[in-house]
């Protein structure tokens, strides 16, 4: 390193325009790159996805002509005969001088650790003969200027606004939206709870072949689904009809280590959210994993102002190096930046193993002269699909190499080579395992220099991968479906994490038929009789098993939540099998509560308690709209600013009251008209005394608001007792219970109190005199009291009058002193119910209340 000097810059031969096309995302730089190419009579665009490269071919196809388009990537070649426009990884992008047009997208990523040097060199050196167009984030400003001096700058602002919305739970979350995830599980676990609970999902993944991803994005563009979700692949052009972003997690695993997101790539995936006019959102979901992930107020404000830190150099690496020999190519490849804004990258994959192999003497000794070593640098650079590193890697391109530096690769050696790997069974790392290995042979069959029959091969290799694809998104939907509950393996010697562990009838856990324990929900409790001898071994293996277990379990209880019965309340907890799985919790909202899980939960994968969390709030959401439905309209009318101040302060007031409101407290009189009748649509009767719903006092809604009030009083706030389940007529309590009216030392249903008064008012309108005679049978019917009747009355409006009962031919002759009642005008705040009320004489179906009514 030492000795090394500093590489001389190569100056690119072009004679046409250069523009960079910068901006964040939704300004249309792919579309207006897509415009120039077919502007132009010959062109190429470099992608960093071969997802994007094959997008926008079958968009350049429909316009120019398959003939006349040639798709080029690493695995995949389309290369019609005398294909004048080329859409290509940035890669595979050729370097031809007689092209009229060459775009590079997303050529911010010359600062990727990984990939950066080749985007920095088609930044550099790739030219088209008339124009060239740069497209990019404007973060790549500063160094277009410092090493493309000729280009124009154009800045594109974004076609609409970002904003920030928060955290959401996945049962909120709106249509048309795009859930981002970054692992395979994980996307496929965010798929199968929207499946469940929200009709399905699209699913896009880099790892998918190219036909299963279109179907995907036609499906969800088609309307067929509402939900899209996707590794952060999505953030790379796809152009979608998503409105919403959200970020299952903010942090990735890179190839080195798990890190947070930079807040580029953030914005790069938030972006995605909005097209053209049509503003978007973004946030994060909340119960993905042990903790809700948060953006940060800095993050927030730079994602939706577009303003980041300028990039200040990016990577490179020659591109031309010398061929006399392998360690002058080593030289080369690690030689200096020519420039100050360029900086030397990591060591990547296809140097590593370079480096690697030059140490095998075998291997060294078979690569003489500058064809031979050109020909081991570009077997070196074959792609590490199945991420095994640097050694495991160079293993199989030193095997790759004693076949290939002889000549080519025997179709019939390729043919088998692939046809090993064309079997779509097997689980799903066996399928993953196949996939990587697919994409390896479609890269070798792509290589007109290695392989003999070279288009049939890759069109196996094509086939291969597709059906591969195809089994791999089947069969990771089917584990979120048909998850099994145990795994039984063989015995073999002490190894602990093969010994076969089954959960008996009774939950016990049996570890080769040695009771250890029993579950109960999710916990585990050990049993104190396993032998002591065994007892470290046997724990073992049922700690390596008991995942399984549990996840059995956590499937059993997302099945019985799909059932309205299928869990039950005790108290403010929700029990499943007699066990108490999560609690409610108060939130601003009455009616929407918290739901708090169990701290057993903790147990169970992130995956799985994630979908049981998803699983309880979507009963809980159906039950309260099972039960309480008539609050629930209340509740949202108090919401609507068309509701009115009052009206809305009212339905509140009912809401909390579980449906019941004394009409003196209820400001009832400050509504008007059309208020009014918009409370009655609503189901609200106004009575004599009491504002209630009738729906509300069903025995099930009672139950629901009454523990729901429990849960959302505050300290010292105590709501109404529950009355008894039958809801009889008259109850006898010091304190009324909620649906009743007090009425001395006895409490009557609201409804029938005002049955009640109601036919004590259609008996006077009917008379028309001044003093009515009321027959308390119907009263006396329901267990009320004649003393309680006189106290309703009186509440209603009307004055007892100890005397002389009126002689009438209806009644027959004089009865003994019954209530004489004479005019009076109650106060509204006076109490309508005396502390003692003498009894009136029961004299049979005759004995009546003499009633006159108030004026």
């Amino acid at each position: 390193m030492a000795n090394r000097t500093p590489a001389q810059p190569r100056k690119p031969a072009h004679t046409g325009v250069v523009k960079a096309v910068l901006g964040p995302t939704n300004t249309g730089k792919t579309h207006l790159a897509i415009e120039r190419l077919c502007a132009h009579s010959s062109g190429a665009i470099g992608f960093p996805l071969r997802l994007l490269a094959r997008e926008v071919y079958d968009r350049v196809c429909a316009i120019k002509g398959t003939e006349n388009v040639a798709l080029i990537t690493g695995e995949e070649r389309i290369e019609p005969k005398g294909a004048r426009w080329h859409l290509c990884t940035v890669e595979a992008m050729p370097s031809r001088p007689d092209l009229a047009f060459v775009a590079l997208d997303e050529a911010q990523l010359s600062a990727d650790p990984e990939r950066g040097h080749i985007f920095t060199d088609r930044l550099l050196h790739t030219r088209g003969r008339e124009e060239t167009m740069l497209l990019g984030s404007s973060t790549l400003e500063p160094m277009v200027k410092a090493l493309v001096p000729e280009a124009e700058i154009v800045t594109r602002p974004r076609f609409s606004t970002l904003s920030h919305v928060g955290a959401k739970k996945l049962s909120r979350i709106p249509p048309r939206s795009a859930i981002v995830a970054f692992s395979a599980e994980q996307v496929y676990v965010m798929a199968e709870m929207l499946r469940r609970f929200r009709g399905g999902a699209a699913v896009v993944m880099g790892a998918l072949s190219p036909q299963t991803r279109n179907a995907q994005v036609a499906m969800y563009q088609a309307g067929e689904v509402d939900y899209l979700v996707a590794t952060d692949a999505v953030g790379m052009g796809l152009n979608l009809d998503v409105h919403h972003v959200a970020f299952a997690g903010l942090s990735k695993y890179d190839g080195h280590r798990q890190r947070r997101l930079t807040t580029a790539e953030m914005a790069q995936i938030a972006g995605r959210a909005g097209r053209h006019q049509r503003d978007g959102t973004f946030g994060t979901l909340a119960g993905a994993g042990g903790h809700d992930p948060e953006f940060t107020d800095d993050e927030i404000y730079a994602i939706e102002e577009h303003r980041f830190a300028p990039l200040t150099r990016l990577y490179w690496r020659e591109a031309e190096p010398r061929f006399d020999s392998i360690t002058a190519l080593i030289d080369d490849l690690e030689s200096f930046p020519p420039l100050p804004q360029l900086a030397m990258p990591p060591q990547a994959i296809d140097l590593a193993v370079l480096k690697f192999l030059a140490e095998d003497p075998e291997v060294a000794a078979s690569v003489r002269g500058k064809g031979l070593v050109q020909r081991f640098w570009n077997v070196c650079r074959l792609p590490d699909f199945r991420q095994q590193g640097s050694e495991t890697h160079g293993r199989f391109v030193a095997r790759l190499w004693q076949d290939l530096r002889a000549g080519y690769l025997g179709a019939d050696f390729v043919a088998q080579a692939i046809a090993q790997l064309d079997n779509p069974s097997g689980d799903i790392d066996t399928l993953q395992a196949r996939i990587a290995a697919i994409r390896s042979w479609s890269y070798i069959a792509q290589r007109p220099d290695w392989v003999l029959a070279r288009d049939e091969m890759a069109a196996r290799a094509r086939a291969v991968e597709a059906r591969l694809s195809d089994a791999l998104h089947a069969r990771l939907t089917e584990r979120f479906v048909n998850r099994r509950t145990t795994v039984l393996m063989r015995k073999a010697g002490a190894d602990a994490g093969l010994l076969p562990v089954r959960l008996s009838d009774e939950g016990a856990l049996l570890v080769d038929d040695e009771p250890i324990g029993h579950i109960e929900g999710f916990r585990f409790m050990v049993d104190p009789l396993a032998r002591a001898e065994d007892r470290r071994l046997l724990l073992a293996a049922a700690e390596r098993h008991l995942p399984g277990l549990l996840a059995a379990r956590a499937g059993a209880l997302i099945q019985a939540a799909t059932q309205p019965q299928g869990l039950e309340f005790e108290d403010t907890a929700l029990v499943w099998e007699s066990h108490v799985i999560a609690r409610l919790e108060r939130s601003r909202r009455l009616l929407d509560p918290r739901l708090r899980p169990d701290p057993a939960l903790d147990r169970l994968s992130a995956s799985d308690k994630a979908c049981v969390i998803t699983a309880l709030e979507a009963w809980l959401a159906h039950h309260h709209a099972r039960t309480l439905a008539p609050l629930i309209a209340l509740d949202e009318a108090s919401r609507d600013p068309a509701s009115g101040p009052e009206l809305r302060a009212l339905l509140l007031h009912l809401v909390e009251s579980g449906g019941v409101l004394a009409r003196e407290d209820s400001g009832l009189e400050r509504l008007d008209p059309t208020q009014r009748t918009r409370l009655k649509k609503l189901g609200v009767r106004i009575g004599a005394l009491d504002l209630f719903v009738p729906a509300a006092l069903r025995p099930a809604a009672l139950q629901s608001w009454h523990r729901l009030a429990r849960v959302y009083a505050r300290s010292g706030h105590v709501p109404a007792p529950l009355p008894p389940e039958a809801l009889q007529p008259v109850v006898h309590t010091s304190i009324a219970p909620a649906g009743y009216r007090r009425l001395g030392r006895e409490s009557l249903r609201v409804d029938l109190a005002e049955k009640l008064l109601h036919a004590a008012h259609a008996t006077r309108m009917s008379t028309k005199a001044r003093r009515v005679f009321l027959d308390p049978a119907v009263a006396r019917s329901m267990n009320l009291s004649t003393a309680a009747y006189a106290a309703l009355l009186r509440a209603g409006g009307f004055r007892v009058h100890m005397g002389q009962a009126l002689p009438d031919k209806a009644f027959g002759p004089p009865q003994p002193p019954l209530w004489d009642w004479r005019p009076q005008r109650p106060s509204p705040h006076a109490d309508p119910v005396p502390e003692r009320i003498p009894s009136a004489p029961q004299t049979g179906a005759f004995a009546a209340l003499a009633a006159l009514v108030a004026r």
